[in-house]
């Protein structure tokens, strides 16, 4: 087809056709063009060029002389070029997004006059932007750091966003500090080290100093500041906002989205490698599941708090450093969210999307919480310098709704406005306020009493018992993590001050703890934990609370590998079984060019074409290995040292291994492990993670594998390994510390 613009007739019908959820998608096929070879290139007003490899110049045959200024099809180019950078974000610079709709199961009409959160009919159009914090636009996926969860919802009354984290809380209660928070995260200023990373003396001495910052920070060194996928992180509303039903009744709010696929990290040694290696891993990750249909879904749930209940915590329930505990406060989950559409161009899509908390429907208003309020401001302001003061003009910033006022000019400026007036009042009554029955955003009166102060109430000031209890909460792998990271980051700085001070702070939260990371960083070990721990413990903190909504290995990536003389049975059935499983097969060789099976004549096309090789990928880059047997097969690969270094690595990642006949040698070779124990016969064993079957037989090679932990079947013993995500027990066992990696 050759290029087009849709038109308005065109955008009516698919209105028409794809109901609620498609309203966004036709309005962006407006402003859509499609790449064909029946184009024929245009200059931006429109004639067509000629030529765009030469600059209009004087020359001849033998010389070529001085280009000429009257060339408009080449200054345009240049021109054009010389300006397609816009500043980037300050802070989530580094983003990828997609389109997708919520849905409502459960109405909220009791708390909420707000239609998209009352009308279980609507299917609202969504897109969502995931990002990294700290990094520039260039800097890698897989770096440690909060990241970005912002949903921007094109419902019928205009734009609702969530701007949200996949963490809960943040580094501060006051937006007047986010400008010291993040020059102190970001490159320090004398020389611009390091990006993308909190792991210097300049992060350390600010969270030191500000002990608000206290819990945010065991946040960021837990397991949920390295997510596996952007499709397996939960999604925090962060700031307290309110609810207003049809009675005037308010209601204190927390947004909460819980992934379908459950919450899963890298192990840090991973996720190191792939900043590296794939420095693009999550936004190819998140691209590629959509593109082969497994959408990424997530619950989205409320945690509600009365009006008459806001005092009745030891917490301030507007303080942004907090959380609301599940066990006190219970999330109610009313919807779904789904992404299902990948973007077309990642600039005016990605790019030029544009997020601010103050953009509310009705039903939906601020709460008192000092840092939402001032983010209302920053983020309104922050566009400005980006992308103009026409920038909700913009296409995928555009509400599906009409947008009707006497704002106007400016650069940039889409809309045009027919009539003679441009203000209100006017004498022609046209385009007055609304009232509230015609749907205005109402401001209920609320009471607000005290003195101009620059202060907080009390409870503002206590920064360590949630910071305590978050520890508390984790599991004895995931503190391990938390432990390991604090000693990465502080044997970064190299500043004795700040590595010292913050080896003491931890005795704040736990003695243990503060003693681990102060003998591993230099500083002075404590001898007594400095402030009492309360012992207390809450749910749904560690992320291994939060498994697969069911077994699944959906959108997986298992690679497969082999050498010339592998079973080509064993691999087509294995391989044949991951895609029935919505799993995503990869075949690693050797070489990418054709690899023969046993038994095969090595006649071009009799063979298997591996996806990549073994020095072009790594194990870093899949989420479990497969090891088909064949003797010619296995010896190879026992003699090539990258892949007996697949193997160990993927074993040091915690990560699920299986493999049949002959590979149950290779893996003794790779381990050289007395506790991984393997199969001698045609039954299958599971030892850490670690899945083998000596003998083969067709009926474990079924297609359809149940997934369940006490599965006897090498395929449904491995699939649940896969399930898992890791094998903790293998890193509990220190066997995972005994293979060099």
């Amino acid at each position: 087809m050759s290029s087009h613009i849709v038109s308005d007739a065109t955008n009516k019908v698919k209105n028409m056709v794809g109901g609620e959820k498609g309203r966004k998608i036709a309005d962006l096929d407006a402003v859509t063009q499609t790449v064909s070879p029946k184009d024929r290139i245009t200059s931006d007003y429109g004639v067509k060029m000629g030529s765009v490899d030469d600059w209009l110049r004087v020359a001849n045959e033998h010389k070529t002389g001085p280009m000429l200024l009257e060339d408009s099809f080449a200054r345009e180019k240049i021109h054009r070029f010389d300006h397609e950078r816009i500043p980037e974000r300050v802070v989530h610079a580094r983003g990828a997004g997609a389109f997708g709709n919520f849905r409502l199961f459960e109405s909220a009409e009791d708390l909420t006059t707000a239609g998209v959160l009352t009308d279980t009919s609507r299917e609202t159009p969504v897109f969502v932007r995931f990002s990294t914090v700290q990094g520039s636009r260039g800097s890698a996926d897989t770096v440690r750091d909060v990241r970005g969860f912002a949903i921007k919802f094109y419902t019928q009354e205009g734009n609702w966003d969530i701007v949200g984290n996949n963490i809960p809380v943040f580094f501060i209660q006051d937006t007047i500090k986010f400008p010291d928070i993040i020059h102190a995260v970001k490159p320090e200023p004398h020389n611009e080290v390091p990006q993308a990373q909190s792991a210097h003396n300049n992060f350390w001495d600010f969270v030191f100093m500000h002990t608000e910052a206290t819990h945010m920070y065991m946040w960021t060194m837990s397991d949920r500041t390295i997510p596996r996928s952007y499709r397996m992180m939960q999604g925090f509303g962060v700031n307290t906002f309110v609810l207003v039903n049809k009675h005037g009744e308010r209601h204190f709010v927390k947004f909460h989205f819980t992934p379908e696929l459950g919450v899963h990290s890298f192990v840090w040694d991973e996720a190191l490698k792939l900043a590296g290696q794939d420095p693009d891993f999550h936004r190819k990750d998140l691209y590629e599941a959509i593109e082969n249909g497994a959408y990424p879904k997530w619950k989205f749930g409320i945690q509600v708090i009365t009006e008459s209940q806001e005092h009745d915590f030891e917490f301030d329930i507007l303080d942004a450093t907090k959380l609301w505990p599940e066990d006190l406060v219970p999330v109610r989950y009313i919807g779904e969210l789904e992404l299902n559409r990948n973007v077309d161009e990642y600039f005016p899509q990605t790019e030029q999307v544009a997020f601010c908390t103050s953009h509310m429907v009705p039903g939906i208003t601020h709460s008192d919480d000092p840092l939402l309020q001032g983010r209302s401001f920053s983020y309104f302001d922050t566009q400005l310098s980006r992308l103009g003061i026409n920038w909700q003009e913009l296409p995928i910033n555009k509400p599906v709704c009409p947008v009707m006022n006497f704002n106007r000019d400016g650069q940039g400026r889409h809309t045009i406005t027919k009539g003679q007036v441009n203000y209100w009042p006017n004498r022609f009554e046209a385009r007055p306020p609304a009232s509230i029955q015609e749907g205005a955003y109402p401001d209920p009166p609320f009471n607000v009493q005290g003195v101009k102060a620059r202060t907080k109430s009390i409870k503002f000031r206590e920064h360590y018992n949630q910071a305590q209890l978050f520890y508390n909460s984790l599991s004895e792998p995931e503190k391990s993590h938390v432990a390991a990271a604090f000693s990465f980051e502080l044997d970064h700085c190299d500043d004795p001050v700040v590595y010292e001070r913050m080896s003491q702070r931890l005795a704040d939260i736990d003695l243990g703890l503060a003693q681990t990371v102060a003998d591993l960083v230099g500083g002075t070990k404590p001898e007594k934990q400095t402030r009492p721990n309360h012992g207390k413990k809450a749910s749904k903190l560690s992320q291994l609370e939060f498994p697969p909504f069911k077994p699944t290995i959906a959108s997986r990536r298992i690679a497969i590998i082999i050498a010339d003389g592998f079973d080509n049975t064993v691999y087509s059935a294995v391989k044949a079984a991951v895609l029935a499983s919505s799993a995503l097969p990869f075949t690693i060789g050797p070489r990418r060019s054709e690899v023969f099976p046993a038994g095969s004549s090595k006649a071009a096309g009799s063979g298997v074409k591996p996806d990549h090789h073994l020095e072009g990928m790594r194990s870093t880059m899949f989420d479990a290995i497969f090891v088909p047997g064949g003797a010619d097969s296995i010896k190879t690969l026992s003699k090539n040292g990258r892949a007996l270094h697949w193997i160990r690595e993927a074993f040091g990642h915690l990560k699920a291994i299986g493999g049949t006949g002959e590979a149950v040698e290779l893996f003794k070779l790779a381990f050289a492990l007395p506790e991984i124990r393997v199969s001698i016969n045609d039954q299958a064993v599971e030892s850490y993670g670690v899945v083998t079957m000596k003998k083969v037989s067709p009926d474990s090679l079924k297609e359809s594998i149940t997934i369940a932990k006490e599965g006897a079947g090498l395929l449904e013993k491995f699939w649940y390994q896969i399930s898992q995500h890791r094998n903790f027990e293998r890193e509990l066992a220190g066997l995972n510390m005994q293979v060099a990696y």
